[in-house]
This record gives structure tokens, C-alpha cells and sequence, in this order.
């Protein structure tokens, strides 16, 4: 529950150390299961990473119908690949594809504020976001850019409230530093902990 005297700078700290326990959590369990992944799922994982089409689809799915899929699990599989250079060019893809999915839904929050279907979607699965989008405008955008927040979801309901797309577009490039910051953490945690 969103604490209604929250200043944005509270909220956005609070925020942010949700996502990064949320973060710590999954890597956390990577950490620890590591080592049977590799025993025992070694090829499937390298099979399904080595099928990038298929994976860059069903993320931008994913990003698309509220980030469905944690971009962590991609960053996982090629992260048990191995080689850095791939696994850079496939999280700048990723970044790019989650950036992307962000404008896609701030346009669909503006084109489909006034439909029916909209209003289902909204209050079904965005009205808990929207109080606190019209109390901390940007920040709860930045939220959702950089934590676990529904990123997808915010952009749409940016869009719906009618949040200038400028300065929404900028706050938005937090995403790839989010991507760039987790993918960084993602290839260098489990080396640390594991020799």
C-alpha cells in the first residue's frame, strides 16, 4: 500500500529498494541453484538461449502485456552462455526492445484512453497505479523504469493521464541503465560467489 504522505523522493527511495530486494532475491536463487542448473539443465538452457528470435519475441510480448517475463531470465540464460560479447548485444537488445515497448504504451494509453476495453485493462490491472501516477507523475514513471514496477503499465497510464511525451521519453532512458546496471550484476554476482 502506497503511503500517502510519501514526498516523491521517499517514494522513489522506497521503490527502488523494492526492486533491488526483489533483484537480490533472484539472484540470490540463481546463486544457489546454479550448480544443479548446470548439471542437470545444461543443454536445454543452452538450447532455448541459442534461440534468440524466438526469446527477443516472447520478451517483447511480455513487455508489451505488462512484463509478464522478469528481463532477468533472459539475462540468466546468456549469462550460462558465457561469452560476454553475445551476452552484451543480446541485453542491448533487450534494452532497446523494453524501451520500445515503454513508447508503444504510452501511445496506446493515449490512443486507447476512451475505449471500453481500456477501462477494463485500467481497472482491472492499473488502477492501483493510477492514484499514485497522478500524485508523483514522473517518479512513478522512473519507477517503473528502473524496479520490478510494471513498466509497461506505467507508459500506458502516462499516457492516459496525458504526461508530456518529451520529458517522458527522457525519464525513460533509466530502462537501459536499469538493463545496463541488472546485466551488469547478472554476469558478475554468481562469478563472485562461486570462485
Amino acid at each position: 500500500m502506497e503511503q500517502d504522505n510519501d514526498t516523491p523522493s521517499q517514494f522513489l527511495l522506497r521503490n527502488l529498494l523494492k526492486g533491488l530486494l526483489w533483484f537480490a532475491v533472484i539472484i540470490t536463487v540463481y546463486i544457489l541453484l546454479e550448480g544443479y542448473l548446470e548439471e542437470k539443465l545444461s543443454n536445454e538452457i543452452n538450447n532455448l538461449a541459442n534461440r534468440e528470435i524466438l526469446l527477443f519475441a516472447i520478451f517483447t510480448v511480455s513487455e508489451i502485456v505488462f512484463g509478464i517475463i522478469p528481463p532477468e531470465f533472459f539475462m540468466i540464460l546468456w549469462q550460462h552462455q558465457g561469452d560476454l560479447i553475445v551476452y552484451c548485444i543480446n541485453l542491448s537488445i533487450l534494452a532497446a526492445i523494453s524501451y520500445g515497448a515503454g513508447i508503444l504504451g504510452y501511445y496506446i494509453g493515449i490512443t486507447f484512453t476512451k475505449t471500453g476495453f481500456f477501462k477494463k485493462i485500467k481497472d482491472k490491472y492499473l488502477v492501483q497505479y493510477e492514484y499514485s501516477l497522478r500524485k508523483y507523475g514522473m517518479y512513478l514513471v522512473l519507477v517503473g523504469a528502473i524496479t520490478p514496477v510494471p513498466f509497461s503499465a506505467m507508459c500506458m497510464l502516462a499516457g492516459s493521464v496525458g504526461l508530456p511525451f518529451k520529458t517522458f521519453a527522457w525519464v525513460c532512458v533509466a530502462r537501459i541503465f536499469r538493463f545496463s546496471a541488472y546485466g551488469w550484476m547478472v554476469w558478475n554476482f554468481p562469478n563472485w560467489f562461486n570462485g
